[in-house]
């Protein structure tokens, strides 16, 4: 299948955003002191948050190879709790590795539908920038994130959000002003506010 230019350059756009993601989770792990601390997730802590993402990442390659959920579960290996900075860099690379090899317009199974890989990749940026914010806040650094980055995921959770509290991923949409920082409304979105201290 011929790709077209539009979609061509508007995958290689969430190709850099997968990249921006990555740089802005690594340098909140790379600033964790504290891996028992709280998280905006009340249910986590920091090494609870950054093992989350970590294993969202190790299922990236096998995937977008072509495996069911199933069989990639099989070729998941534990991870170590004892150097989990280690952990976020392997399969962080990995996973940016795979999203390069893929055809953006193939399809990739995941738990719940069959959908085009550029479909998958804007979720799991998605998810990634949400929490660097969520470990940013736990591990008190930089919490603002790349502006580009914001708006992208803007455009992902801000036409499903009627139904993101239903999947049960997010907490109930938090009510801020219109004219609140677009940062602000994006974390709202997903239950989070950033106006108070975990």
């Amino acid at each position: 299948m011929t790709s077209h230019p539009a979609s061509t350059d508007h995958a290689t756009t969430w190709l850099r955003l997968q990249e921006r993601a990555h740089q802005e989770f690594a340098t909140r792990v790379a600033a964790v002191t504290d891996w028992n601390a709280p998280t905006p997730d009340t249910d986590w802590n920091v090494a609870d948050l950054v093992r989350h993402v970590i294993e969202e990442q190790q299922w990236v390659p096998w995937l977008l190879s072509g495996l069911s959920p199933r069989q990639a579960r099989s070729r998941l290996r534990p991870l170590d709790d004892a150097d989990l900075q280690h952990e976020w860099h392997l399969f962080s690379l990995a996973a940016t590795t795979a999203w390069h090899d893929a055809a953006p317009d193939s399809l990739v199974t995941l738990s719940y539908d069959t959908v085009p890989v550029l479909d998958y990749l804007k979720e799991q940026v998605s998810d990634v920038t949400i929490h660097a914010w969520d470990l940013a806040r736990a591990v008190g650094a930089e919490e603002s994130i790349d502006d580009e980055l914001v708006a992208a995921v803007w455009t992902v959770f801000e036409p499903q959000k009627e139904t993101l509290e239903a999947s049960g991923l997010f907490a109930s949409p938090v009510p801020v002003p219109d004219d609140a920082p677009l940062l602000s409304r994006l974390l709202a979105l997903t239950g989070r506010d950033d106006r108070v201290a975990v």
